[in-house]
Protein backbone atom coordinates (compact mmCIF):
# COMPACT_ATOMS: atom_id res chain seq x y z
CA UNK A 1 0.00 0.00 0.00
CA UNK A 2 1.44 3.15 -0.92
CA UNK A 3 1.96 5.27 2.37
CA UNK A 4 -0.18 8.71 2.58
CA UNK A 5 2.25 11.91 2.91
CA UNK A 6 0.37 15.25 3.10
CA UNK A 7 3.47 17.03 3.55
CA UNK A 8 7.25 16.88 2.83
CA UNK A 9 9.84 18.38 5.43
CA UNK A 10 13.07 18.88 4.25
CA UNK A 11 16.77 19.60 5.38
CA UNK A 12 18.18 22.25 4.19
CA UNK A 13 22.07 21.42 4.07
CA UNK A 14 22.71 18.51 1.76
CA UNK A 15 19.53 18.18 1.03
CA UNK A 16 18.25 21.71 -0.72
CA UNK A 17 21.71 22.53 -1.22
CA UNK A 18 24.90 20.49 -2.27
CA UNK A 19 28.09 19.79 -0.24
CA UNK A 20 29.73 22.74 1.34
CA UNK A 21 31.45 24.67 -1.61
CA UNK A 22 35.31 24.21 -1.53
CA UNK A 23 36.54 28.16 -2.87
CA UNK A 24 34.42 29.23 0.49
CA UNK A 25 36.43 26.89 2.43
CA UNK A 26 39.57 27.74 0.59
CA UNK A 27 38.35 31.48 1.67
CA UNK A 28 37.85 31.21 5.71
CA UNK A 29 41.30 29.55 5.88
CA UNK A 30 42.92 32.59 4.03
CA UNK A 31 40.94 34.71 6.79
CA UNK A 32 42.41 32.90 9.39
CA UNK A 33 45.24 31.61 8.66
CA UNK A 34 44.72 28.18 9.57
CA UNK A 35 45.61 24.51 8.43
CA UNK A 36 42.77 22.55 6.75
CA UNK A 37 43.16 20.43 9.94
CA UNK A 38 43.32 23.30 12.67
CA UNK A 39 39.76 24.98 10.98
CA UNK A 40 38.18 21.66 10.40
CA UNK A 41 38.69 21.03 14.54
CA UNK A 42 37.86 24.89 15.50
CA UNK A 43 34.82 24.99 13.42
CA UNK A 44 33.16 21.98 14.10
CA UNK A 45 33.67 22.24 17.77
CA UNK A 46 31.55 25.10 18.71
CA UNK A 47 29.14 24.19 15.49
CA UNK A 48 26.26 22.49 17.80
CA UNK A 49 26.24 25.52 20.14
CA UNK A 50 25.35 27.76 17.22
CA UNK A 51 22.76 25.82 15.67
CA UNK A 52 21.12 25.63 19.19
CA UNK A 53 21.29 29.37 19.88
CA UNK A 54 23.81 29.20 22.62
CA UNK A 55 26.19 31.11 20.71
CA UNK A 56 25.15 34.23 18.28
CA UNK A 57 27.07 34.48 14.83
CA UNK A 58 29.84 36.31 15.89
CA UNK A 59 30.28 34.59 19.03
CA UNK A 60 30.52 31.36 17.75
CA UNK A 61 33.09 33.02 15.56
CA UNK A 62 35.06 34.08 18.23
CA UNK A 63 35.21 31.02 19.89
CA UNK A 64 36.29 29.26 16.75
CA UNK A 65 39.13 31.95 16.78
CA UNK A 66 39.75 30.58 20.59
CA UNK A 67 39.78 27.28 19.83
CA UNK A 68 42.28 27.35 17.51
CA UNK A 69 44.32 29.79 19.29
CA UNK A 70 43.86 33.01 17.71
CA UNK A 71 41.99 36.25 18.19
CA UNK A 72 39.96 37.49 15.37
CA UNK A 73 39.01 41.14 14.73
CA UNK A 74 35.54 42.91 13.77
CA UNK A 75 36.50 42.81 10.12
CA UNK A 76 37.52 38.95 10.14
CA UNK A 77 34.54 38.02 11.67
CA UNK A 78 32.51 39.65 9.34
CA UNK A 79 33.93 37.93 6.25
CA UNK A 80 34.00 34.49 7.87
CA UNK A 81 30.08 35.04 8.99
CA UNK A 82 29.70 35.34 4.70
CA UNK A 83 31.93 33.36 3.90
CA UNK A 84 30.10 30.73 5.98
CA UNK A 85 27.07 31.44 3.84
CA UNK A 86 28.72 31.42 0.61
CA UNK A 87 30.07 27.37 2.36
CA UNK A 88 26.73 25.79 1.97
CA UNK A 89 24.29 27.93 -0.34
CA UNK A 90 25.24 25.63 -3.31
CA UNK A 91 21.89 24.73 -5.02
CA UNK A 92 20.39 21.40 -4.78
CA UNK A 93 18.40 22.07 -8.36
CA UNK A 94 16.06 18.30 -9.01
CA UNK A 95 14.96 19.16 -5.07
CA UNK A 96 14.56 22.39 -5.19
CA UNK A 97 12.44 21.71 -8.52
CA UNK A 98 10.84 18.83 -6.17
CA UNK A 99 9.84 21.04 -3.70
CA UNK A 100 8.45 23.83 -6.08
CA UNK A 101 6.44 20.94 -8.11
CA UNK A 102 5.10 20.01 -4.70
CA UNK A 103 3.94 23.28 -3.97
CA UNK A 104 2.46 23.99 -6.81
CA UNK A 105 0.49 20.81 -6.33
CA UNK A 106 -0.77 21.58 -2.95
CA UNK A 107 1.25 19.25 -1.19
CA UNK A 108 2.29 21.43 2.22
CA UNK A 109 6.59 21.50 2.08
CA UNK A 110 8.64 22.91 5.40
CA UNK A 111 12.26 23.16 6.36
CA UNK A 112 13.73 21.96 9.32
CA UNK A 113 17.02 22.35 9.75
CA UNK A 114 19.99 22.83 12.08
CA UNK A 115 21.17 26.81 11.22
CA UNK A 116 22.65 29.78 13.57
CA UNK A 117 21.33 33.25 13.52
CA UNK A 118 23.21 34.68 11.06
CA UNK A 119 23.24 31.80 8.99
CA UNK A 120 19.63 32.10 8.46
CA UNK A 121 19.80 35.34 7.75
CA UNK A 122 22.20 34.90 4.71
CA UNK A 123 20.33 31.72 3.54
CA UNK A 124 16.88 33.74 3.49
CA UNK A 125 18.75 36.54 1.56
CA UNK A 126 20.01 33.77 -0.69
CA UNK A 127 17.19 32.07 -1.49
CA UNK A 128 14.10 34.28 -2.07
CA UNK A 129 12.07 30.94 -2.87
CA UNK A 130 12.52 29.78 0.82
CA UNK A 131 9.34 31.90 1.15
CA UNK A 132 6.91 29.30 -0.53
CA UNK A 133 7.52 27.05 1.95
CA UNK A 134 4.73 26.58 4.75
CA UNK A 135 6.53 26.35 7.64
CA UNK A 136 10.35 27.57 8.30
CA UNK A 137 11.96 26.00 11.67
CA UNK A 138 15.62 26.98 11.97
CA UNK A 139 17.17 25.43 15.21
CA UNK A 140 18.56 28.60 16.55
CA UNK A 141 14.88 30.23 17.58
CA UNK A 142 13.75 27.28 19.71
CA UNK A 143 17.36 26.45 21.24
CA UNK A 144 17.18 23.05 19.97
CA UNK A 145 18.38 20.89 17.31
CA UNK A 146 18.32 18.00 15.60
CA UNK A 147 17.81 15.24 16.69
CA UNK A 148 16.07 16.52 19.75
CA UNK A 149 12.74 14.93 20.21
CA UNK A 150 11.08 18.22 20.85
CA UNK A 151 11.94 19.81 17.54
CA UNK A 152 10.08 17.57 15.39
CA UNK A 153 6.73 18.44 17.26
CA UNK A 154 6.93 21.60 16.90
CA UNK A 155 8.11 21.10 13.07
CA UNK A 156 4.69 19.17 12.90
CA UNK A 157 2.79 21.51 14.66
CA UNK A 158 3.93 24.20 12.63
CA UNK A 159 2.48 22.39 9.23
CA UNK A 160 -0.41 21.32 11.02
CA UNK A 161 -0.11 17.57 9.71
CA UNK A 162 0.24 14.29 12.06
CA UNK A 163 3.92 13.13 12.02
CA UNK A 164 2.39 9.86 10.49
CA UNK A 165 1.82 12.12 7.22
CA UNK A 166 4.81 14.11 7.08
CA UNK A 167 7.69 12.30 5.07
CA UNK A 168 11.68 14.07 6.43
CA UNK A 169 14.33 14.28 4.63
CA UNK A 170 17.85 15.30 5.75
CA UNK A 171 21.38 13.34 5.10
CA UNK A 172 22.24 12.65 8.73
CA UNK A 173 21.37 9.13 9.74
CA UNK A 174 20.59 10.57 13.83
CA UNK A 175 18.66 13.52 12.42
CA UNK A 176 16.73 10.44 10.62
CA UNK A 177 16.49 8.23 13.66
CA UNK A 178 14.71 11.27 15.68
CA UNK A 179 12.41 11.63 13.07
CA UNK A 180 11.51 8.07 13.21
CA UNK A 181 11.44 8.44 16.84
CA UNK A 182 8.81 11.27 16.22
CA UNK A 183 6.59 9.10 13.96
CA UNK A 184 7.04 10.82 11.02
CA UNK A 185 8.42 8.45 7.49
CA UNK A 186 11.78 9.19 6.44
CA UNK A 187 14.57 8.73 3.69
CA UNK A 188 18.04 9.06 4.17
CA UNK A 189 19.72 11.70 1.13
CA UNK A 190 22.75 10.68 0.39
CA UNK A 191 22.91 11.63 -3.52
CA UNK A 192 20.05 12.38 -6.14
CA UNK A 193 20.41 8.93 -7.68
CA UNK A 194 19.76 6.76 -5.02
CA UNK A 195 16.96 8.97 -3.48
CA UNK A 196 14.60 8.57 -6.59
CA UNK A 197 15.41 4.84 -6.54
CA UNK A 198 14.11 4.62 -2.46
CA UNK A 199 10.95 6.80 -3.63
CA UNK A 200 10.31 4.24 -6.12
CA UNK A 201 10.64 1.59 -3.63
CA UNK A 202 8.76 2.99 -1.82
CA UNK A 203 5.88 3.73 -4.03
CA UNK A 204 6.30 7.16 -4.23
CA UNK A 205 6.94 7.55 -7.68
CA UNK A 206 3.52 9.43 -8.29
CA UNK A 207 4.88 11.94 -5.22
CA UNK A 208 8.36 13.12 -7.05
CA UNK A 209 7.20 12.72 -10.61
CA UNK A 210 4.18 15.65 -9.64
CA UNK A 211 4.03 18.48 -11.75
CA UNK A 212 6.58 17.01 -14.62
CA UNK A 213 5.02 17.32 -17.92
Amino acid sequence: MTPFISAVLFDYGQVLTGPPHPSAWAHMREITGLSEADLSTAYWAPRRAYDRGTHTGAAYWLEVGRQAGILLNHTQVSALVEADTALWTQPNEPMIDWAKRLQAGGTKTGILSNLGDEMMNGVLGSFPWLTRFDFLLWSHTLLLAKPEPEIYRHAAAGLGVAPAEILFVDDREDNIEGAVLAGMQVIRYTDQTSFEAEMDTRGLSMLWQLGHA
